[in-house]
C-alpha cells in the first residue's frame, strides 16, 4: 500500500483540483461578464443559431483586455472586452468575430471545454506523481523533467482540440452562409491583434497550431467540400 501512496495522493489531488478549478472559473466568469447586446453581432449569431436549429446563440463579454475567445466548462461562450473593442474600432469585422464564436461553439459541442478542465487536473496529478517518482532517482532535476513532459503532453492535446474546433467552425460558417473566408482573414490578423510571439516559441510547445498550418487545413477542407458538391 505504501508504494502506491504517491499515485493515490495524485489522484485525490486531481479530483480536488478539478472541482476547485471549475468553481473558481465559474465564479470569475460570473463576476466579470455580461451578456453581449450588439445588433450587428446579433445578426451573425442569429445565422449561426439557425444553422444549428437553435432559438439563439448567447455570447457573453468577459471584462479583460487580452484579445481572446473562450468556452466555459458549463457551455457558455465568451469573447473578451479587448476582442470586442477591436470590433468596435473596425479592426475586426462582424463576420470575423462570428468565426471566433463558431470556433468556441465547436469546443463546447466537441466536449473540449469540460475535458480541458479534467485534463488540466489530470496533468497536475501526473506532474505531481512523476515528480515524486523521478526525484527519487534524479534528485534536483526530477521535477524539471516531470514539468517538461506534462507541458509537452498538454500542448499536443490542446493543438489537436484547436484543429477540431477550426473544422467544426468552418462547417458551421459554411452552413450559415458566411463561409470560411472570415475565418482565414482573422487568422491572418490574429498574431498582430494578440501581439503573439509565435515566431519565437517552438510550434511543438505552443498550445495553438501555427497560423499558416491552421489556414492550410481550412483551405484543404474547403477544397474537399467543393469537390464533393461538384
Amino acid at each position: 500500500m505504501i508504494k502506491f501512496t504517491p499515485i493515490l495522493l495524485a489522484i485525490l489531488y486531481a479530483v480536488a483540483m478539478y472541482h476547485f478549478s471549475a468553481w473558481r472559473t465559474r465564479k470569475e466568469l460570473d463576476a466579470r461578464s455580461t451578456e453581449l447586446a450588439d445588433p450587428r453581432l446579433k445578426a451573425m449569431t442569429d445565422r449561426l443559431a439557425r444553422a444549428l436549429d437553435l432559438d439563439r446563440v448567447r455570447v457573453h463579454i468577459y471584462e479583460i483586455d487580452p484579445v481572446n475567445g473562450l468556452a466555459a466548462p458549463d457551455g457558455r461562450i465568451f469573447i473578451t472586452r479587448g476582442f470586442y473593442r477591436k470590433f468596435q474600432q473596425g479592426e475586426v469585422t462582424a463576420e470575423e468575430l462570428a468565426s471566433v464564436i463558431a470556433h468556441e461553439l465547436g469546443h463546447v459541442a466537441l466536449g473540449h471545454s469540460r475535458r480541458r478542465m479534467i485534463d488540466f487536473s489530470g496533468q497536475n496529478a501526473l506532474r505531481t506523481a512523476l515528480a515524486m517518482v523521478l526525484s527519487r532517482f534524479l534528485p534536483g532535476i526530477g521535477v524539471l523533467i516531470a514539468n517538461g513532459l506534462t507541458t509537452l503532453l498538454a500542448a499536443r492535446l490542446s493543438r489537436g482540440d484547436e484543429y477540431e474546433a477550426d473544422a467544426y467552425a468552418a462547417a458551421l460558417l459554411t452552413k450559415a452562409g458566411i463561409g470560411i473566408a472570415p475565418q482565414i482573414s482573422l487568422f491572418e490578423k490574429l498574431e498582430a491583434l494578440t501581439q503573439s510571439r509565435a515566431g519565437v516559441v517552438p510550434a511543438w510547445l505552443m498550445s495553438h497550431p501555427k497560423t499558416a498550418e491552421r489556414i492550410a487545413a481550412l483551405e484543404k477542407l474547403d477544397a474537399r467540400w467543393r469537390n464533393q458538391v461538384t
